[in-house]
């Protein structure tokens, strides 16, 4: 009479069938499984070093397939090598012959089939049937809680057995909990008998023997009518249901006596009586388990790509979902895996616990797993992000198509601007300090602030005065619309600090709450479109949402709210009504200058950087109004980019009470206002198709900048907003100091700026170098500028220039 014995036929824990006389079982043979369910023995070669400390859970024990062995002077021997061969057969996910095997088995009818809500109650089985003697680290991230039904709380267990890529993954959480319950209700209960049917089939194929590899055959065979996820969930559901029963009656076989009776026959109250023992085995299963449920969740979120933003066709998804039947069979393996495990407790006591061919063969599966995981999580990676790519350019097509549509109101065009339900206020109003709906911009002009979190503090000042002046606050709002790319969290504070420190303390219009509130796909048009790149805009968006000007900051600088609605026919009609006098070239940048108009007094305004120079021309310019009883008014307006040179001397002006100046306090903001003031009147005129050869504004626009551009002083003389003349420090010096030589033609204090004029036009230095200096970023470069001298066309250049004074 012989007898059945399974042994493994490698470390991968492959049984074959052999035949043994049973007089001559050697002693080292292991006990006969009850019930001839699935037994290991050890592998008297697969031994390790270290073996006596070992614990599955920490990685001193390499995968079977690379596991160290017995070898005879450092070489392999012949069942090594073999053994060796037969691993990498057997765990190569390139094995063709494997692989058609696979996909032969498979034949489907469901392929619509939505299985994540059973795998949703798989991981609470999982979750809560824990070992009680196994540590909590064991299911990273995981705490044990109660709660009355899997199917409403399951969201909040996901990321406990499933957090290798929360970032990844976050999207799927989320639909989760919006997900129809009757829907999940109605999978479970259709995929109920396949689950019991496949859960019977394994305990039947575990428990009567079999070889590994054709069992798993076997069940995919069974499962040939459904798709390739659900192949995986309805075998994990089915294992589930044996491993929670099992856990089940060890968890109550103390408290309630029908389970108590039931761990009797098992013969589970002696088993536990080796928790350190049974911690280890099971330390290795759940680590097995959890990288099957990876896995698992890999292959439905392949599925659940939308076929809208990538073909199933595609490179990527061709790629990705070969590996996926190979996949498949390796969960199922190792599900069978841990099936038999719990199986070969039955029965066997404290004797099962010496055998250590299971925990061989669940590291190798856990390996072989992790690696198949890497590969699909790449994958999966390259697909979503193609899938994100297609979604952010259909968001961007539709943003365009909104934003250049016609509508009733501006509320469409402000809504696909901004991240914001209906019950949410994402506007900050900075002069009331409270929130609001963005319905408190409805049917008005919006002008957006367009900027990054470097906005020039001169500016902004500039900009809040421009603001609290204006007279039609009721028909237009200014919205600043900050412009911040997304960066690390620990820059991300500093970051926000700088936003609230904006929004809360400098601006008293209305600003987005946070600057994560702003659409992406809106950035990326004003970017492409509007031609963002770093310095401010302002952008008209009439009561339609219409963009009626998309760069209005010139025209706020040289008119403000007087500008309104801000249009290309307000502009043109603004300019039409002017004149070059000094009230268009100085306007109100500082209150005294009103009133010297008002009173027709003579007013200077000079610049420069040379205090020698302007020394002279002061006392000079004083001397003559004196004697030829003129009343005039000086005033320093600096230089374009004013610097520590324009500072000390605005600070010597001011202490030798020179002539009068701005502010000490605010002199930077008006020098850079009156400055600024000037190159927008250049655009703005150029924006209206106005060119120096045929527009005078814009030739005397050209002689200040020209006059800056120098080393030398300069100076513009008005009389009230009446005659104007101008003149570089070659020509005024000289003028001036021979005054006595037409000073009789000054006959009444009227003709002072007159006289001055003729005088400065007559004068021709025999050799003059004027030259202009255009800033990179003036966004115009005309090709011909002519000397304001001598008429003649300047030479161009390129000049790079550091001005560190």
């Amino acid at each position: 009479m012989e007898r059945r014995e399974f042994v493994p036929a490698s470390r991968a824990g492959l049984p074959r069938i052999t035949e043994k006389p049973a007089a001559s079982a050697s002693a080292a043979a292991p006990k006969p499984a009850a019930g001839g369910l699935m037994q290991y023995a050890p592998d008297p070669i697969a031994k390790h070093v270290d073996e006596p400390d070992h614990n599955p859970s920490t990685p001193k024990l390499v995968p079977a397939a690379a596991a160290p062995a017995a070898s005879v002077g450092g070489v392999p021997t012949r069942g090594q090598t073999l053994r060796r061969d037969r691993d990498r057969h057997f765990f190569s996910s390139d094995d063709n012959a494997l692989s058609k095997q696979i996909v032969a088995t498979h034949a489907p009818d469901f392929e619509d089939l939505d299985a994540r809500p059973v795998l949703a109650i798989v991981e609470d089985i999982l979750h809560l049937a824990k070992p009680l003697h196994v540590a909590e680290t064991t299911l990273v991230g995981t705490q044990t809680q109660l709660h009355k039904d899997p199917l409403e709380d399951r969201a909040l267990h996901q990321p406990s057995l499933y957090h290798h890529d929360e970032k990844l993954h976050s999207t799927h959480s989320d639909e989760r909990l919006y997900r129809d319950p009757e829907h999940e209700s109605d999978i479970v209960k259709l995929l109920a008998y396949p689950i019991n049917k496949i859960s019977c089939e394994i305990i039947c194929k575990c428990s009567g023997g079999g070889e590994s590899h054709s069992v798993t055959m076997e069940l995919l065979k069974s499962l040939s009518s459904y798709a390739w996820d659900a192949k995986v969930v309805i075998t994990f559901a089915a294992f589930a249901i044996n491993y929670g029963e099992f856990w089940l009656v060890e968890h109550l076989h103390t408290k309630d006596p029908l389970a108590k009776n039931i761990a009797a026959l098992k013969d589970l109250p002696d088993l536990m009586t080796n928790a350190g023992e049974l911690q280890k085995k099971f330390e290795a299963v759940l680590g097995l388990l959890n990288a099957a449920l990876k896995v698992s969740h890999c292959i439905i979120e392949f599925k659940e790509l939308p076929p809208l933003y990538i073909s199933r066709e595609s490179p990527e998804i061709t790629a990705a979902t070969a590996h996926i039947p190979t996949a498949v069979y390796w969960i199922i393996r190792s599900l069978l895996v841990c099936s038999s495990t719990l199986l070969s407790l039955i029965g066997t006591g404290a004797e099962y616990l010496s055998s250590t061919a299971e925990s061989w063969e669940i590291l190798s599966l856990t390996h072989k797993l992790q690696v198949i995981m890497e590969h699909l999580q790449t994958q999966l990676r390259l697909c979503k992000g193609l899938v994100e790519k297609k979604k952010e350019e259909d968001a961007y097509v539709t943003f365009v198509r909104i934003i250049e549509s016609a509508h009733i109101d501006n509320m469409k065009v402000l809504r696909a601007m901004f991240r914001s339900k209906e019950d949410q206020r994402p506007l900050y109003d900075g002069t009331r300090k409270i929130n609001e709906r963005l319905e408190a911009l409805r049917l008005k002009y919006v002008l957006l602030l367009i900027s990054d979190l470097d906005l020039p503090h001169e500016e902004l000042n500039v900009l809040h005065m421009i603001y609290n002046q204006q007279a039609m606050r009721h028909e237009y709002e200014v919205l600043w619309f900050p412009i911040v790319d997304p960066i690390s969290s620990s820059q991300g504070q500093l970051q926000d600090s700088v936003f609230y420190d904006l929004r809360n303390n400098h601006m008293p219009w209305y600003s987005v709450d946070h600057h994560s509130l702003v659409e992406p796909v809106a950035i990326r048009y004003i970017r492409d479109v509007w031609k963002f790149v770093h310095t401010p805009m302002l952008v008209v968006l009439d009561p339609q949402g219409k963009p009626s000007n998309l760069d209005a900051l010139p025209m706020m600088w040289i008119w403000g709210s007087t500008a309104f609605p801000f249009t290309k026919a307000r502009e043109s009609a603004l300019w039409s009504e002017s004149t070059w006098n000094i009230d268009l070239l100085a306007d109100a940048i500082d209150p005294r200058i009103p009133d010297w108009i008002r009173e027709q007094k003579v007013i200077c305004l000079y610049g420069g950087e040379d205090i020698d120079w302007i020394r002279k021309f002061t006392l000079t310019a004083r001397s003559v109004a004196r004697d030829l009883k003129v009343d005039m008014e000086m005033l320093y307006v600096g230089k374009r980019n004013p610097r520590d040179k324009v500072r000390r001397c605005h600070e010597i002006i001011d202490r030798e009470k020179l002539s009068h100046v701005f502010s000490v306090a605010d002199y930077y903001d008006y020098v850079w206002y009156f400055w600024v003031r000037l190159w927008s009147m250049w655009n703005s005129k150029r924006h209206i198709g106005m060119t120096v050869d045929s527009d005078r504004i814009m030739q005397e626009i050209m002689d200040v900048l020209t006059f800056d551009s120098s080393d030398q002083g300069w100076a513009v003389f008005s009389r009230g907003n009446y005659e104007i003349t101008k003149g570089n420090g070659e020509k005024l010096l000289p003028v001036l100091d021979n005054y006595q030589d037409w000073a009789y033609q000054v006959d009444h204090p009227d003709k002072f700026v007159t006289v001055l004029d003729e005088q400065l036009r007559g004068l021709h230095p025999e050799h003059h170098c004027n030259r202009l200096i255009l800033p990179g970023h003036a966004g115009y470069i005309p090709e011909r500028v002519v000397c304001s001298e001598c008429g003649k066309t300047m030479d161009k250049y390129v000049m790079y220039r550091c001005c560190t004074d």
